[in-house]
């Protein structure tokens, strides 16, 4: 605690966002989300009738896990707790920020960002343009060997699949989780809501014009692999002409924001990158679901700071 929760701590803000993913202030309002979701981490005596473990300390534990991919049985070093408390902090803690914040973050986006989000897109030569679509892997290292065919796919081991449609922030619009690793892009498209809103004439009307024709849906960019439909833009393959290359070439750059999204995301949240030693795949989504909360919310208290290629 008098490292960083103390009126002269040892150690910085700074040190703090780089050590926690998040600044102390966010990580504040995460501990006050969760406290006030769960009884579970109210600080209370233990049977000696001496204080038990904080909110802080156990939000801190969890964060480490997720942060730094950490065994459970290391946070004795650091925060003075033991592994079972250490796990079952990170599981409550994942399905406390899940309740807590996820309707906050975790939505599609509103006429307001619409709005934004179109501006843009224009600006960057793709007016009507949402975000980026694709999908990551997630190894699953406990995967029940009876199940195991199920999630393997072309990672050659079992793994769950994250979608998500991001923009040039990193900021994801749109995410659905869980599905079993044999499913390539296309079936996981089929099985998420992405275009639910579109099909059921639920969306919100936009105008834009491309080459002197009018628009009223917006569109995402993809890569190959997803079908040819209106509302996936894709780059062509062997352009001939110059217009035809600039615009390949336009396409796949912009493409990569969704790839540089799960970069920013992997590299903060460590625990992606490595198996899950988890049992069960409701947990690894309650964890995917908290990495992705919290990667919003650093990139939303660092807004006006990181990005200042378009100006609200």
């Amino acid at each position: 605690m008098s490292d960083y929760f103390v009126e002269r701590p040892v150690f910085s803000d700074e040190h703090f966002r780089r050590r926690f993913r998040l600044s102390r202030s966010v990580f504040s309002r995460v501990v006050d989300c969760i406290s006030s979701s769960d009884a579970y981490f109210i600080q209370k005596p233990d049977a000696a009738d001496r204080p038990g473990l904080s909110a802080i300390q156990k939000a801190l534990s969890a964060i480490r896990q997720l942060a730094y991919g950490a065994p459970a049985d290391s946070m004795d070093e650091y925060v003075r707790m033991a592994e079972t408390t250490a796990l079952e902090s990170l599981k409550r803690f994942c399905v406390a920020v899940v309740d807590s914040l996820g309707d906050e973050y975790l939505r599609a986006p509103t006429t307001q960002d619409l709005s934004r989000l179109l501006r843009i897109g224009e600006e960057r030569g793709f007016p009507g343009m949402l975000g980026s679509l694709d999908c990551m892997h997630w190894r699953w290292k406990n995967c029940p060997k009876g199940w195991a065919g199920q999630f393997t796919g072309k990672e050659k081991a079992p793994t769950i699949v994250p979608e998500a449609v991001a923009d040039y922030e990193g900021w994801m619009w749109h995410l659905f989780f869980g599905m079993r690793g044999t499913h390539n892009e296309i079936n996981v498209l089929d099985r998420s809501h992405l275009f639910t809103d579109l099909t059921d004439e639920r969306a919100p009307s936009v105008s834009y014009q491309i080459n002197g024709t009018h628009y009223s849906i917006v569109y995402c960019l993809a890569d190959g692999i997803y079908p040819p439909w209106a509302i996936l833009v894709q780059t062509i393959s062997n352009p001939q002409s110059k217009k035809k290359k600039f615009f390949a070439e336009a396409q796949e750059s912009a493409r990569k924001d969704v790839e540089r999204a799960f970069g920013m995301l992997q590299s903060q949240y460590a625990i992606l990158t490595r198996p899950c030693r988890l049992w069960s795949q409701e947990g690894m989504v309650y964890i995917l679901k908290t990495c992705f909360i919290l990667h919003l919310m650093a990139i939303k208290d660092e807004k006006g700071s990181r990005w200042n290629h378009f100006r609200e």
